[in-house]
């Protein structure tokens, strides 16, 4: 995870970004986390973060379970997606664990996602890392406003367990948006809802901090 975290940092400095609004998503939302613990977030809007689990909920094992298969099953698929994605029900089965409405999503970017997740070679080292260092973060230092997003229906981290550390003893005093029946991604799963919820917090915590100023 600092390893991510310092790659996006140097890529926000080769860029002049001292500071930025940032978004992620599951591993990309506990990464946002770790980088406004670092100072280098003006806000964060977090969909359903990654490392939320109680101590002593063991499930992520689970989750992580899933993962090793599902780079597996990517691995054999991602030569055929077209051919998966040009039905319904390939669609359908290419995104159950991520959304629950999948209609308008563009097989193209199915395609893409696909063969993005196969391709991916740190799934492995990175669940291994998990599994022997477990998972932590700084919130005190955490002094910009933060939002989290989840999904009632998140199949890969569970709404509200997989959120137990987060609700409880790190992030108690964020923005908490509950959407019903979305799934993991809220991004792929209702978009337009999405950008609304990550503009207008933006919009908000800028002004007042031009407010404060």
């Amino acid at each position: 995870v600092a390893r991510v975290a310092d790659a996006v940092e140097s890529a926000m400095d080769g860029a002049g970004f001292r500071t930025a609004h940032i978004v992620g998503n599951s591993l990309g939302g506990y990464i946002a986390l770790h980088l406004a613990a670092r100072g280098r977030a003006e806000s964060v809007v977090a969909l359903a973060p990654a490392g939320g689990w109680a101590k002593g909920d063991e499930s992520y094992k689970q989750t992580f379970d899933h993962f090793t298969a599902m780079q597996r099953s990517l691995e054999a698929a991602a030569p055929h997606a077209e051919a998966i994605l040009a039905s319904a029900e390939g669609r359908r089965r290419a995104t159950q664990y991520i959304t629950s409405n999948f209609e308008h999503i563009p097989s193209g970017l199915l395609a893409h996602l696909m063969r993005g997740a196969a391709g991916c070679r740190a799934v492995g080292p990175m669940i291994e890392n998990a599994t022997r260092e477990g998972w932590d973060l700084d919130a005190e230092r955490i002094t910009c406003p933060v939002r989290v997003v989840w999904g009632t229906e998140d199949k890969l981290l569970a709404w509200p367990s997989a959120a137990a550390r987060f609700a409880n003893d790190w992030l108690p005093h964020a923005d908490w948006v509950e959407l019903d029946g979305v799934g993991h991604c809220p991004q792929l799963d209702i978009p337009l809802e999405t950008a609304h919820l990550i503009v207008g917090f933006t919009a908000r915590v800028r002004r007042v901090s031009q407010r404060r100023r």
